[in-house]
């Protein structure tokens, strides 16, 4: 379930952040063909530097659940079955966790489920989620190098939600740079402006608005029918 902060602030009830600072204007829709199912990890829902919330608004089709524990069946009957779907997440070695399944080559899922976490929690999501464990992993064939230098990574192979999902789907759609062109830029910006609120100093509410300013200027805002498009996805 998607909540907004306890604030007397008013906050966007789309994209969740105080509504001086939305950017549900900044959107663009990407039409990808796989679908997402993104499972987001409470810690990560008002996370001003997290990138699971602008993915999925970024995305036609995806769905977005906040939790720590997801119950199979009651998953199912909210997003359908789960047969068929995929684990984007790195192949482990046999542990606690189980020895990972890899995803077949040249099949396609017919869906890709996201963890929304950092790689602590991730772990923690797989441990409370031991139906996630026998999914086949999609693991990413020499993705580029982070764009994300505003949060530090655990490991050098580790990729923000965004980064490592646009990344999936473009290997998945046989290296379809351009249909995924807009999600980077639209990350990129969101990095730079992140950036700069950490340089200067700037409060994330600032950072917001700028960023809202920038995107809006650089000619990135969604159609009119995506802004009321977002605003139905859970």
């Amino acid at each position: 379930m998607n909540t907004l902060p306890a604030s007397s602030r008013p906050y966007c009830p789309h994209c969740l952040r105080p509504a001086s600072a939305c950017i549900c204007h900044c959107v663009v829709e990407v039409d990808n063909r796989v679908d997402v199912l993104i499972l987001q990890h409470p810690l990560e829902q008002h996370h001003a530097k997290g990138s699971g919330r602008l993915l999925h608004l970024c995305l036609r089709r995806s769905r977005l659940l906040v939790g720590d524990s997801f119950d199979l069946q009651e998953l199912e009957a909210a997003c359908g079955p789960m047969a068929g779907a995929w684990l984007l997440y790195p192949p482990t070695q046999p542990d606690a966790e189980g020895a990972a399944t890899p995803a077949p080559v040249g099949a396609l899922p017919q869906r890709l489920i996201v963890l929304d976490a950092t790689w602590r929690k991730s772990r923690q999501l797989l441990r409370l989620n031991p139906w996630l464990l026998r999914l086949p992993r999609l693991e990413l064939i020499e993705p580029p190098a982070s764009r994300y230098g505003i949060r530090k990574a655990e490991r050098d192979d580790q990729r923000s939600t965004l980064e490592a999902t646009a990344c999936a789907l473009q290997q998945l759609d046989a290296g379809d740079t351009a249909r995924y062109a807009p999600l980077w830029d639209v990350f990129d910006r969101f990095v730079e402006l992140q950036r700069r609120a950490r340089d200067h100093g700037m409060t994330a509410r600032t950072a917001g608005a700028a960023f809202a300013r920038h995107a809006a200027g650089d000619a990135l805002a969604a159609p009119p029918a995506r802004q009321a498009g977002a605003a139905k996805k859970a």
